[in-house]
């Protein structure tokens, strides 16, 4: 990553993050990025995928083993997930439950 930021503990990241899915970049053709999703199949953030990767090939023994290649980049975002985006997810589920206080369209059951 070029950016310096904190980032929260695996054990945080393993709670909040459901998916991360190889996609095109929608900006740059011919670019792949690594997109982090919630258990709500919300984009929390995204990573070029090929500085993913550069940064996981010393740790691949078969360089040309996908599948390994693919661990060892969950892997090393899951220890890259800046604190913002657990700022911006609780900031999001406070606002959600807020509205369902509030109208009761959240589709959970009020007393």
């Amino acid at each position: 990553m070029s950016e310096e930021s904190e980032f929260v503990p695996y054990e945080v990241a393993a709670k909040i993050i459901a998916n991360i899915v190889e996609e095109e970049n929608v900006h740059e053709a011919n670019k792949r990025v690594l997109t982090v999703y919630d258990h709500d199949e919300v984009e929390l953030c995204w990573y070029d995928a090929d500085e993913v990767e550069a940064e996981v090939m010393d740790l691949i023994e078969d360089k040309k083993d996908r599948d390994a290649i693919k661990i060892a980049c969950v892997e090393s975002i899951m220890h890259q997930i800046p604190k913002w985006v657990v700022e911006d997810l609780l900031k999001r589920k406070e606002k959600q439950a807020g509205e369902c206080e509030s109208n009761g369209k959240c589709g959970c059951s009020v007393d």
